[in-house]
């Protein structure tokens, strides 16, 4: 890893958690991406705003990094759509089983000690690295 690579990293970390507390000081509610764009629409409206500006500061930091660094990212190379396609309904699902996404639990709720948070990280943690092995070693994509 570069020196590079450790500076933003570190800078994007604090920027996630700073954001993250800042938005539970401010509304008492937790950056849990999925819970968010979820309610979105079905909020009370006091609270649309917000959430609507949460996701604009997702899309417009990622502008702003494409604008900066001059190029987007570009996708893996002959990696198969429809696994793409599985993998998103596997995260839906997942994130509908454990009420929440990595974000919530893994950013905000470790950082508020929840143990429902802690347990669905470790499972998060756990289903990854199993599919990943699956993933290279009997599809052989990576």
């Amino acid at each position: 890893m570069t020196n590079l690579a450790i500076y933003t990293s570190l800078a994007g970390g604090a920027l996630i958690g700073t954001s993250a507390a800042l938005l539970l000081w401010t509304t008492g509610c937790i950056a849990g991406i999925s819970n968010i764009a979820g309610n979105l629409f079905s909020a009370d409206p006091g609270k649309r705003w917000w959430r609507g500006l949460f996701l604009f500061g997702l899309i417009g930091g990622a502008a702003i990094c494409y604008a900066v660094a001059g190029h987007a990212p570009t996708a893996r190379a002959h990696f198969p759509s429809w696994l793409l396609a599985v993998a998103g309904l596997f995260v839906g699902f997942g994130t509908s089983l454990a009420n929440g996404c990595t974000s919530g639990h893994g950013v905000c709720g470790i950082g508020r000690l929840s143990t429902r948070s802690i347990a669905a990280t470790l499972i998060f943690l756990s289903t990854g690295i199993v599919t990943a092995m699956i993933v290279r070693h009997l599809f052989k994509v990576f």
